[in-house]
């Protein structure tokens, strides 16, 4: 199994679905909590991107700060992983902004480094 990972990049937009919090254990053990998000982006070709957010700490703050229809900075690592000749990308937020199109002090998600415990992914 091969991974690639792109780091700190950026994207702006404005939320449109919050997943239901999927939460499990791992198969070493450790508890583990995400879910995923999906942006509209401006211009005139808008596209839409959907992210994941790992983490207990960092799901529950975004759930706390976030909600549809907010637009958002969002910084994110793109990781790809190879599983029987078909690769599956994963665009992972490790910090959230209240975009620059709002008003209001933003919060952030939070990571130290960015990354997350992709290993404790059940798969």
């Amino acid at each position: 199994s091969k991974i690639i990972i792109m780091s700190n990049l950026e994207m702006n937009g404005t939320i449109t679905k919050i997943s239901e919090v999927q939460q499990g254990t791992a198969k070493s053990g450790n508890e583990w909590k995400k879910l995923t998000f999906a942006i509209k982006t401006e211009g005139d070709y808008p596209k839409v991107v959907a992210f994941t957010v790992f983490g207990e700490e960092k799901v529950d703050n975004f759930m706390k700060f976030n909600k549809i229809g907010q637009n958002v900075d969002v910084s994110f690592n793109a990781e790809s992983r190879e599983y029987n000749d078909k690769f599956y990308t994963d665009l992972q937020a490790w910090k959230i902004f209240a975009g620059s199109k709002e008003n209001k002090p933003a919060e952030v998600v939070g990571a130290e480094d960015g990354y997350s415990k992709a290993s404790d992914l059940p798969f």
